[in-house]
């Protein structure tokens, strides 16, 4: 059970291939010959048969072949009895390269490979290639060379040109796959095999879609917690959905939100077909965490501007030496030597010099990666700098990139540092682009360890209030909420709002205006006027009672000449802002398809589409996620002191923004909103205006289902007792938790940790470590029993101790209906009925889940573990696979 599912597909040792007569070629398809001339030009280490559909015999003659995989390169007729037969012979997985079968038929062969429990790559795609293992099951071309980058491909087309490519730049693979557009194998459980991988250190992925956004971002980011994830997508300028309802529905494209998703995820997206492998090649060969102050080491000035140039342009920030560190540098340079932001080495500098000025920068804690530029110079050896970098690389702590510029005398050079497995690139701005992807990846680490609770420690909302209104709304036949609804909807969570009333004759407004204080501003109230001040639907600054009749008339005049098949409610009265030196920001949400529910934040005011300055990120959201949103939006540039103003208050903002991601996680109804302007300084936010679009949701219990990433499930925690007295917290594990895992698995006696891991290692190592914290709450759980304990130190000083004293976990197996468990106990907290709570509440999760049955193997001279699960009802039964496990059964769902 510690296979990965799809490793019968991509590993298997032993292959049966439909690919027709190859004694005679000419009534096979193009791709059975293709397929036969690929998987016999090398040696497969497995075994390979050969069958044919048409040939006679009995089925016990079938029945004598086995194999993991079935190939099957047949005309689309032959294809399900090829798949019969593959179901037959007990193949686990099967492969289909074929063209010409549309999706009814393929969606055919998917049932039909269900029905088998076979899992089906295919149809219409080229295959894939396991260089390792001598496998070529592809018709992409030759058999590539093994190495360490797996690539996973949407486009036929783009596979083949990009393993062309790969042979002319000697590049090698762990697995090459092509996703056909009807693939029951889909692009997140390729992502979920290769993340568990060994042969595969890197991915790089190119795609065109996806239809299951909560499973993709699941298998992304449990492959981007493992190794480096680099994605080229396509179709990257979409039009805007022109029928939207508010400012935000209108600018955000879906390409932008892709981009969320992706940081979100911890991968790292690129531009173009050349960026893709120089990416994953600075990825590979330095995957360690940095930020993003890159220092240039030049020969020459003008390339070390250009380098510095385009690291202001991509928003790096350019790493110095500080004083003292220059001046002790300064006396092993060359006499022309500066390093006032560059370090330039001058026209003279050689390859003592180079070490030197490379050696300082790693030692300075303010830089984070090194580029190293050389210019070619007369009776200068760029080989033997070259040479003199390649010897030391090793002992750097930060990444190091190089450009050796020119052509014609550098070759060499490129090889040298090539063979070190240094990456180095022919123009500073690639080389700068490439130190870019490092640091986007460390950044989108660093949210991808992010998992915040569907609400934050603000305040409770009144969600059920909010619920009613909502209800109310759509039972009215209505989608678009007032302005008035819309600030009661915000005023539900907390979100400060201007108190709006509405007047539906000029006498109200002028009483409303008087009660609340000149001056004020009046706003057309209309649920089918998306931008009021489009149809002069806004006036500001009215000053006494007499200016509001008369607004309040014209108004309704210019409005209903304007619009007029438009409903007008009347017209809302409210207070000025008196944010004297407020700016003006944006804080929208609109709902993608496939992403769900996503949270914008940009420049505000009656100029938003024109200025187009959005950031956005995927909900739930804390405050660091928050914060993060806010810095990449352009608008945070005037957040600070400016021409007077004193800084804004961001944390007012930061709060906003955690309301609103309550919203989109608690009111599935939310389509589109629009909270603009948001006015901010330095005592707080406001919220002038808002307009929100709401439709029916499908119908969920606290699961979330709207959300393409699961909320950390704080509702699960519960305060247990223990036998003996005291108490301990059961809740669901979280990134931070990973210190006090390792320390727990330390703590295990010998016997414990060989029972849990069926090993006799000593700890977690750091990628199972991150694997067991950094969890997807959606297709897994792992609870821990934490408990607190109270102690004196040596200053007789009393000092709290919290340590995880019992981990239970279940893993939803591929057929999404049963799940495998795992539990394990402190060995000084057995027999207090912490292991009977952890496997009860993790089976009431899995039951929530609404999994069907929950399953685990356990040695069969674990004899305590055994007791526990038949007082809880577990069925137990020999493992045909090794006698030295039991297997433990238990239905969930009661039939």
């Amino acid at each position: 059970m510690d296979k990965h599912f799809l490793t019968s597909l991509f590993s298997p040792d032993s292959i049966a291939v439909f690919a027709g007569k190859a004694d005679e070629p000419e009534s096979q398809t193009p791709q059975a010959r293709a397929l036969h001339r690929a998987i016999t030009a090398q040696q497969y280490s497995g075994k390979l048969v050969f069958l044919d559909t048409h040939a006679s015999g009995t089925l016990a003659d079938l029945a004598n072949t086995q194999a993991d995989l079935a190939i099957i390169a047949l005309p689309p007729s032959e294809v399900p009895a090829a798949l019969e037969l593959a179901g037959r012979i007990k193949c686990r997985s099967a492969l289909v390269i074929s063209s010409g079968i549309d999706a009814a038929m393929a969606a055919e062969l998917h049932k039909q490979a269900s029905r088998d429990d076979i899992y089906l790559l295919g149809p219409n795609c080229l295959g894939f290639q396991r260089p390792h293992l001598m496998l070529n099951a592809s018709v992409a071309g030759p058999l590539s060379a093994p190495g360490p980058l797996a690539l996973v491909s949407q486009s036929g087309a783009l596979t083949s040109s990009i393993l062309d490519w790969a042979r002319k730049n000697a590049v090698g693979f762990s697995a090459v796959v092509s996703l056909g557009p009807n693939t029951a194998v889909d692009m997140a459980q390729v992502l979920d095999f290769l993340a568990s991988d060994a042969k595969t250190h890197s991915i790089v992925v190119y795609m065109e879609g996806i239809t299951n956004a909560r499973r993709f971002m699941s298998a992304l980011r449990a492959a981007a917690s493992a190794k480096p994830v680099v994605v080229l997508k396509a179709g990257r300028k979409q039009a805007g959905n022109r029928a939207a309802l508010t400012h935000s529905g209108t600018i955000v494209g879906t390409d932008e939100v892709f981009d969320a998703a992706l940081r979100r995820a911890g991968a790292v997206r690129v531009r173009s077909f050349v960026q893709l492998f120089s990416a994953a090649k600075c990825l590979a060969s330095r995957y360690k965490p940095v930020g993003k102050r890159l220092a240039v080491v030049t020969n020459g000035g003008g390339p070390g501007v250009l380098a510095a140039d385009w690291v202001s342009e991509i928003r790096l920030q350019l790493g110095r030496l500080k004083p003292e560190e220059a001046a002790a540098l300064k006396p092993m340079m060359p006499p022309m030597a500066t390093f006032s932001d560059l370090i330039d080495v001058s026209e003279d500098a050689g390859p003592e010099h180079y070490r030197a000025a490379i050696e300082a920068a790693c030692h300075a804690s303010q830089i984070d990666g090194i580029l190293v530029i050389y210019s070619p110079k007369v009776d200068i050896d760029g080989d033997a700098i070259a040479a003199a970098i390649a010897g030391f690389s090793r002992q750097l702590s930060k990444p190091l990139l190089t450009c050796w510029m020119g052509d014609a005398t550098v070759g060499d050079a490129r090889q040298i540092l090539n063979d070190a497995n240094i990456p180095t690139f022919r123009t500073p701005e690639s080389a700068v682009g490439a130190f870019g992807n490092i640091a986007s990846f460390y950044q989108n680490q660093q949210l991808l360890q992010q998992t915040p609770p569907p609400l934050s420690d603000l305040a409770s909302p009144d969600v059920e209030g909010a619920r009613l209104l909502i209800e109310s709304v759509l039972a009215e036949r209505r989608k678009v909420l007032t302005e008035m609804e819309s600030k009661a909807l915000l005023a539900a969570f907390h979100i400060p709002v201007t108190k709006t009333i509405l007047a539906r004759t000029p006498n109200e407004a002028m009483m409303i205006a008087t009660q609340l204080g000149f001056p004020v501003a009046l706003k057309i109230d209309s649920p089918d006027i998306s931008h009021k001040s489009d149809v002069q639907g806004v006036a500001l600054n009215v000053m006494n009672a007499v200016g509001v009749r008369d607004v309040f008339l014209e108004m309704i005049q210019t409005v209903t000449r304007l619009k007029p098949d438009a409903k007008i409610n009347g017209v809302t009265v409210q207070n000025m802002s008196n944010k004297q030196r407020g700016r003006e920001v944006c804080v929208g949400l609109v709902t993608d398809e496939p992403f769900g529910p996503v949270i914008a934040f940009g420049a505000g005011g009656t100029m938003i589409e024109l200025i187009d300055d959005r950031a956005m990120e995927l909900p739930p959201l804390n405050q660091f996620l928050a914060r993060r949103l806010i810095e990449r939006s352009r608008v945070a540039e005037t957040l600070g002191s400016w021409r007077g103003a004193r800084a804004a208050n961001v944390s007012a903002l930061e709060q906003i923004l955690l309301r609103v991601s309550e919203m989109a996680c608690e009111l599935p109804q939310l389509r589109e909103m629009d909270i603009n302007p948001i006015i901010v300084d330095e005592n707080g936010a406001l919220a002038v205006d808002a307009r929100i679009v709401i439709d029916n949701a499908a119908p969920s219990v606290r699961h979330y289902n709207h959300l393409s990433i699961l909320p950390y499930p704080s509702h699960h925690e519960q305060v247990c007792p223990m036998a003996g007295g005291g108490e301990y917290v059961v809740r669901p594990i979280h990134p931070n938790d990973s210190l006090m895992l390792q320390t727990f698995v330390r703590g295990l006696s010998p016997e414990s940790r060989y029972f849990r891991f069926v090993s006799s290692m000593q700890e977690l190592p750091a990628n199972m470590l991150s694997r067991f914290t950094l969890i997807d709450y959606d297709r897994e759980m792992a609870l821990v029993a934490v408990h607190a304990s109270t102690s004196l130190d040596a200053n007789g000083q009393s000092q709290q101790t919290t340590r995880i004293v019992g981990v239970s976990r279940y893993i939803t197996n591929p057929d999404r209906s049963s799940c495998e468990f795992s539990l394990v106990v402190a060995d000084d907290f057995k027999g207090q009925g912490l292991g009977s709570r952890l496997m009860l509440s993790i089976m009431d999760f899995a039951r929530e889940k609404g999994l069907a049955e929950i399953e685990g193997l356990v040695l069969a001279n674990n004899a305590n573990m055994l007791k526990l699960m038949r007082g809880l009802g577990f069925k137990i039964k020999s493992f045909a696979e090794d006698p030295d496990f039991k297997l433990v059964t238990h239905q969930l769902q009661s039939s």
